[in-house]
């Protein structure tokens, strides 16, 4: 995985804002698309810009959590050297084309060698443009529908084969897209912190492909922002001394 800092890749379109509850999510994120987006021939008609692959691998599941809450789908993401949440992929070499630029990357991280074809593309977006990004960024997103046991053998392949691993990335996790009755679940899931516009590509996803529904996203990311206001007001009183450290007296 060679990855960019967090500040070229679309962060503006990644991260949580309170605005984007005044829509229903299918709109938010169909006006969020529209900006910054371009097609795959487009973003192709630019050999000067630096381009990024990342893929989004699920499948149909049965299984139940605690044997009652439907999973209903598993969908991977991973965890990243910098402690951030994205997705499988890398920067595309200028002599590779996207997919197989992808591939590459895929085989690193996960030890397999999955085939990804320009059917499984969704989207691409620029990357904002800033003095230090040159050439600019594309980043381009694909899914790719599995079967289950496929998922197992690539989770175990990537904890076993993959050269990336422990290093560059940390492991895989799945995205919890079930609503506990305490809350827990996606909400917590989606206030985490996620690589540039790694948020954007999952929820929008997750819309597009129906694999939640419009309304349950949206109660998620409302749980997201109360859940990081909360862990905001921890932080800054973590930073706060505690009140025996206040009253001693330097010597």
């Amino acid at each position: 995985m060679r990855s960019l800092p967090v500040s070229r890749l679309c962060l503006s379109a990644g991260s949580l804002q309170r605005e984007d509850l005044a829509a229903p999510p299918t709109r938010t994120i169909t006006s969020q698309m529209a900006s910054g987006q371009l097609s795959r021939a487009e973003a192709l008609a630019c050999p000067s810009c630096t381009h990024a692959c990342h893929v989004m691998l699920y499948c149909d599941t049965d299984t139940q959590l605690f044997g009652s809450l439907p999973i209903r789908h598993i969908v991977l993401m991973q965890m990243r050297f910098d402690g951030l949440l994205g997705f499988p992929g890398g920067i595309v070499d200028p002599a590779e084309s996207l997919e197989a630029g992808l591939k590459r990357e895929l085989s690193e991280e996960l030890g397999v060698s999955l085939s990804i074809q320009e059917e499984d593309h969704l989207n691409s977006c620029y990357g904002p443009a800033s003095p230090s990004s040159s050439p600019r960024l594309i980043t381009h997103f694909y899914a790719k529908k599995m079967e289950e046991e496929q998922i197992r053998e690539l989770e175990r392949a990537a904890v076993t084969t993959a050269t990336d691993y422990g290093q560059e990335v940390l492991g895989m996790i799945r995205v919890p897209l079930y609503t506990m009755e305490d809350g827990g679940g996606l909400a917590p899931f989606l206030s985490h912190s996620f690589v540039g516009n790694a948020r954007f590509q999952l929820t929008a996803s997750l819309l597009r492909l129906h694999l939640v529904a419009p309304e349950e996203l949206r109660d998620a990311i409302a749980r997201a922002l109360q859940i990081q206001a909360s862990a905001a007001d921890e932080l800054r009183a973590a930073l706060s001394p505690a009140p025996a450290d206040a009253e001693k007296k330097p010597f």
